[in-house]
């Protein structure tokens, strides 16, 4: 039985269709939104700016706060509440790390640009790979 479902977001609209899904397949579950903060790049992009503030916490919280509006705009559309969680790190170890406490994770196909999957490479296929719980793509 799945009583706790993992939707990481972003601002994509996969991470988008990834908590619709959610919302509708696993309805009676307990969902946390998971918003990791520092895009792993060539040139460290968000998270080098993210070591130069003041309080990290904060600053990441912040950054999540967009993704999290539009999660629960589309949880209210769904009349379901759900758990906002912000997390600092690699987006796919981060998200395999939290996946341990789930039954499930859901993730969106893909998000960025062409670029940054080709030298990141998809954090979806490295969650799929790498998560201990079942975890389902949606595209």
């Amino acid at each position: 039985m799945i009583d706790r479902v993992l939707v990481p977001m972003d601002d994509s609209e996969m991470a988008q269709k990834a908590l619709e899904y959610a919302l509708g397949a696993f309805g009676d579950a307990e969902i946390t939104v998971l918003h990791v903060v520092g895009k792993s790049t060539p040139m460290m992009g968000e998270m080098a700016g993210l070591a130069l503030e003041d309080d990290l916490q904060t600053a990441a919280e912040e950054r999540a706060s967009e993704v999290f509006d539009i999660a629960r705009k589309i949880a209210e559309e769904h009349d379901t509440e759900i758990t906002t969680t912000v997390a600092i790190g690699h987006p796919a170890r981060t998200i395999i790390e939290k996946s341990e406490k789930f039954d499930t994770v859901v993730i969106g196909s893909h998000s960025g640009s062409i670029v940054d999957r080709l030298f990141v490479g998809n954090v979806a296929e490295k969650v799929f790979r790498g998560a201990p719980v079942p975890v389902m793509v949606i595209r």
